[in-house]
């Protein structure tokens, strides 16, 4: 009989599979390794172990279980050919624009200056000045990247935005491409984060493009881990040039205890908390594309595996 499969080296799937028995209970699901390799037709996933999805002989759809799809393409012997797709949750973007907001007021406001100085118990009012004045710039103008950047604008902030292909956004200054990247890094007071993970964004911030950036700016990472090069971040605050940082995801997660980024003050470690898949809405969409491969009929929310997203 067709089974959806749960299956992730790194997570416990049970929870998931209980989704599903209560919200889409006519969709027969089975949790790794407890299932006939031979009725799988769709597995749902995150971070497969290498090799499980190739010993599926009947598998006709791969289907994330969040926005990003890496973990996934990371696994070399991923079957060719077989759709993949991934979760599209308006959630996501108001959680994200969220954490941003925190995290840009935290600069703005220089609540990390206040906290870098309670050891020594100082009590210095770092004073205000309007958003207007705080230029920050969003790398990825995707639906997520978007949504953050309006809500910025709405604040006042000054935004700009870069990507790989050109958008237009109403308050947004806009660069795309490798050309683009220069002008949009030269004048921020905080860089943001939303890129998709591919084999052009990996380490795309790292000495090179600090260097590109002003003395005293700051890093907001919430796209993915390999997107930092830790150790040029390290130094780059370390000796001055970049204010500071607030990582969300990691190369490794959870963050091993001997990282160094632990006894850094001025990098702020959350455990990537920015926002999370609404799991009525994940259920529903992964539950919709079951039907819909089985039906024949177009899939939601597919990925250009070529272009990772």
């Amino acid at each position: 009989m067709p089974t959806l499969l749960f299956h992730s080296a790194t997570q416990d799937m049970t929870g998931l599979k209980r989704l599903f028995d209560k919200y889409a209970p006519d969709v027969r699901c089975a949790v790794w390794p407890d299932v006939d390799p031979a009725d799988v037709d769709v597995v749902a996933c995150w971070h497969p172990a290498p090799g499980v999805l190739a010993g599926l002989p009947n598998l006709k759809l791969i289907s994330g279980t969040a926005a990003g799809v890496d973990n996934i393409l990371a696994d070399p012997t991923l079957p060719p050919g077989v759709p993949l797709t991934r979760i599209v949750d308006p959630y996501l973007a108001h959680g994200m624009a969220e954490y941003v907001i925190w995290g840009v007021l935290h600069f703005h406001r220089r609540f990390d200056a206040i906290l870098n100085g309670r050891p020594r118990r100082e009590w210095n009012d770092p004073g205000q000045r309007p958003a207007g004045r705080t230029k920050v710039g969003i790398m990825g103008i995707g639906a997520i990247g978007g949504h953050v950047a309006r809500e910025l604008v709405k604040l006042g902030f000054t935004v700009s935005g870069w990507s790989r292909g050109a958008h237009e956004i109403d308050g947004v200054t806009m660069f795309a491409g490798e050309d683009g990247l220069p002008g949009f890094l030269a004048e921020l007071d905080i860089c943001v984060c939303l890129l998709p993970l591919t084999p052009q964004t990996t380490r795309i911030l790292g000495t090179r493009t600090f260097a590109m950036m002003k003395p005293g700016a700051a890093i907001i990472n919430c796209g993915r881990g390999p997107h930092v090069d830790a150790d040029a971040l390290l130094r780059s605050v370390r000796d001055g040039h970049l204010r500071g940082a607030i990582l969300d995801v990691f190369d490794v997660e959870p963050l091993p205890e001997d990282s160094p980024l632990w006894q850094e003050p001025r990098i702020v470690i959350t455990p990537h908390m920015a926002s999370t898949v609404h799991a009525s809405d994940m259920v529903r969409q992964i539950a919709d594309n079951v039907r819909r491969v089985r039906a024949g009929e177009p899939l939601l929310n597919l990925v250009d595996r070529t272009r990772g997203y």
